[in-house]
């Protein structure tokens, strides 16, 4: 806790000049480089439009890596942290928000050779169960028959700014599904439940704005070839 609050302080010392003035004690290889391979690296490999394999390639972009992460636009993930218990969830955690933020504002040291350890990109977080859309739902759907949902696929013709998908129970509960934030329909993401929800018949399934999106289920195998 200490660590962290000497950080969120570092935020505040310097802006960061043409010529690095180092105020933080931060350093790209062992504070920033575990961070991006583990959450970033999967879309800026090497090869990629933007590369972030190396200091000499992140260096130059660390002012819009800060700005990017302070308003969640990077890692894109496109939901509201708890609203609703979904997978994958590959954003930031605010303690890592505010490690980049300050290792930027305090002059983006690289740090002593040696540091770096390789570290793979987080596979994408799930059940390890297949889904398939099993109900199509356009804006709202009551429920005719009983249901159990193993996740959500949002499927928007234009870019959702802020769109929250809640059940209503028949016995007046409200549980919250989803709550879609700045998604690109370029995503094309399934968002699984933790666990899967078992709705029952008469169920409101609905969103805050227009938006089609399916509700999942457990796909099942396909049968033996005899």
């Amino acid at each position: 806790m200490k660590r962290f609050s000497w950080i969120l302080g570092s935020l505040f010392v310097v802006p960061l000049f043409a010529h690095d003035i180092i105020t933080t004690k931060l350093t790209y290889r062992r504070d920033i480089a575990p961070i991006i391979n583990r959450r970033c690296i999967s879309c800026h490999s090497s090869g990629s439009t933007i590369p972030l394999t190396s200091y000499d390639e992140v260096r130059p972009w660390a002012v819009a890596i800060k700005e990017q992460v302070l308003s969640r636009s990077m890692p894109p993930w496109g939901a509201v942290k708890g609203f609703g218990d979904v997978l994958p969830d590959n954003s930031l955690t605010e303690e890592q928000i505010t490690i980049m933020a300050a290792w930027v504002v305090g002059g983006a040291p690289q740090g002593k050779p040696g540091l770096l350890q390789e570290q793979k990109p987080l596979p994408p977080a799930s059940h390890g169960q297949r889904l398939s859309d099993a109900l199509l739902v356009p804006t709202t759907r009551v429920l005719r028959s009983p249901l159990l949902v193993w996740g959500i696929r949002p499927n928007p013709s234009t870019f959702v700014t802020s769109v929250r998908i809640t059940a209503h129970l028949p016995d007046g509960e409200i549980e919250p599904l989803l709550w879609l934030y700045e998604y690109d329909p370029k995503l094309q993401r399934v968002f699984s439940f933790s666990k899967p929800l078992r709705l029952p018949r008469g169920t409101r399934i609905e969103s805050t704005a227009p938006l089609q999106f399916y509700l999942e289920s457990a796909a099942k195998a396909p049968s033996p070839e005899r």
